[in-house]
């Protein structure tokens, strides 16, 4: 009857004591018989093949019983709903007292009708296996071929091929994203696969410059807030509403990456999406950018766009600094780095969307004066006018370093075993001995900006830093965390000295 039938009612049993399946089959007979008159009278209907075996599956633990029935039918929607329905009715099985409750009413027809579906795709696809197709249509096809095969893991999750050895990456959330990222170029993509962001994912972004690249809905601000917990999100870039990473195509992909945002200005807002959107509003009144050609730059003033450009394989990445405030440009250089374009002619594989490898820029933020002249005939290199200052003439050495990096070079790169506190405009509030961090931070006057510590950060300085608001640690190492506060951004010493270009 299994084979024949056209629904299958799935019911779950539980019974206060131990029963067995002989309890339950003779229950199910015995409560329901003359229920629903002759003709829908259990024992006929399976005398007649109307109705198959009932199975059951019963468990005991503890005193009580657990378990499973399912039964084949082959009469119509209306008369299995009213058997099924008929299972609730019973209240014992055996001596003990029991429920059955229906789980759901399976058609045994729609898995089959979607197998023959499926089946009937793989004998289209044999039938016209010989067909021909146009040049354009079979370089396509290749080229979509390798792109897709070309998907692998990184500790068993799903990942670009470029994952391994690429500086920059970008976060989503499942293989079908991965999969539509490198149908068009962009191999450095990994999967978290859910809110639990796995370790393996949350240490690689310790290493890499990281996009998170995430559905603007409830389940992408979800993962966004724990992977900013425990891992490090620089850039963060969502999709259009009511779509999802899969779901976009070429166009949309590049669009919404090259709007992306620094992680500091979508860090604590309800939606991502919104934030995104708030944050990009002010680019709205600049002239657009072509989607197809996206080499094309504008005359404004300093933007922050990306270009990465093919060349054998490598890439070599050009930007120019955003327009930040004074101090959240001297706390990371990074953020000079906009949204990634792909520059890809016909026929060109497309490098990684995102690169952070190297970056060059010349002008000043506005209002700051302009750089002298060199005389070397070279651009300048490594961030913003105010980490310039570092390199200042050695005959007139400054008496406070300008920049985060300065003051880390002061306190970390010369092993002077100190805590140092900085306000929003690089200057000390406070100093003391490594090992008083906490005391220092505790007891501070003002809430410090920044703490630079020659020492390893351990968990009671990074919680007391959570709970006065310090945005900024940075620390010689850090230890192992039971839980890392999403408000405060971690970089060791080496890292943030390793990312001035």
């Amino acid at each position: 009857m299994q084979d024949t039938a056209k629904y299958l009612i799935h019911a779950d049993i539980t019974a206060e004591g131990v029963v067995e399946r002989s309890d339950v089959v003779g229950a199910i007979f015995g409560q329901t018989e003359g229920l629903l008159g002759d003709d829908l009278d259990l024992r006929d209907l399976q005398d007649s093949s109307k109705v198959g075996r009932i199975d059951v599956s019963v468990d005991s633990q503890n005193g009580q019983s657990f378990g499973t029935v399912t039964i084949a039918s082959g009469l119509d929607q209306v008369e299995t709903a009213i058997l099924g329905a008929s299972l609730e009715t019973i209240e014992r099985v055996g001596p003990c007292r029991a429920t059955i409750s229906v789980d759901r009413i399976e058609d045994v027809r729609a898995a089959k009708r979607r197998a023959v579906v499926e089946r009937a795709k793989e004998l289209l696809g044999e039938a016209f296996d010989g067909s021909m197709l146009t040049s354009d249509e079979l370089v396509e096809e290749v080229r979509r071929a390798i792109r897709v095969d070309d998907i692998t893991t990184y500790e068993g999750f799903p990942a670009g091929p470029r994952v391994h050895d690429s500086d920059a990456i970008i976060v989503v959330e499942g293989r079908a994203d991965v999969l539509t990222l490198l149908r068009y170029g962009v191999k450095n993509a990994i999967a978290v696969e859910g809110t639990n962001v796995p370790d393996a994912v949350a240490d690689l972004t310790h290493e890499r410059i990281v996009t998170a690249f995430l559905d603007g809905d409830r389940g992408g601000d979800l993962i966004l807030k724990e992977l900013a917990q425990v891992g490090e999100v620089d850039y963060v870039a969502v999709t259009p509403a009511g779509q999802s990473v899969e779901d976009l195509g070429r166009a949309d992909v590049m669009r919404a990456l090259r709007q992306k945002v620094p992680y500091d200005s979508v860090a604590g807002a309800d939606s991502a999406r919104e934030a995104v959107e708030s944050d990009t509003t002010s680019s709205d009144d600049a002239p657009e950018r072509s989607d197809t050609d996206p080499t094309q730059r504008t005359d404004a003033a300093p933007s922050t766009e990306r270009q990465s450009v093919s060349d054998g394989g490598d890439s070599r990445v050009a930007s120019a600094p955003t327009e930040r405030t004074a101090a959240v440009e001297s706390t990371d250089s990074t953020a000079s780095a906009g949204a990634p374009v792909v520059a890809a002619g016909e026929g060109e594989s497309v490098v990684d969307a995102v690169q952070g490898s190297a970056s060059t820029a010349s002008p000043a933020t506005e209002g700051a004066p302009a750089e002298a002249d060199t005389g070397t005939g070279e651009e300048s290199t490594g961030g913003d006018a105010t980490d310039r200052g570092d390199a200042a003439d050695d005959d007139e050495p400054l008496a406070v370093p300008e920049t985060l990096r300065g003051h880390v070079r002061a306190v970390v790169a010369d092993g002077s075993g100190t805590a140092r506190l900085l306000d929003e405009e690089m200057g000390v509030v406070g100093e003391s001995p490594a090992e008083e961090a906490f005391d220092a931070v505790r007891d501070a006057e003002t809430v410090p900006f920044a703490l630079v510590l020659d020492a390893e950060l351990p968990q009671r300085v990074l919680d007391v830093c959570a709970q006065r608001g310090v945005e900024n640690v940075v620390p010689r190492s850090v230890g192992e965390f039971v839980k890392r506060p999403a408000s405060v951004r971690v970089r060791t010493a080496e890292r943030l000295l390793a990312r001035e270009y």
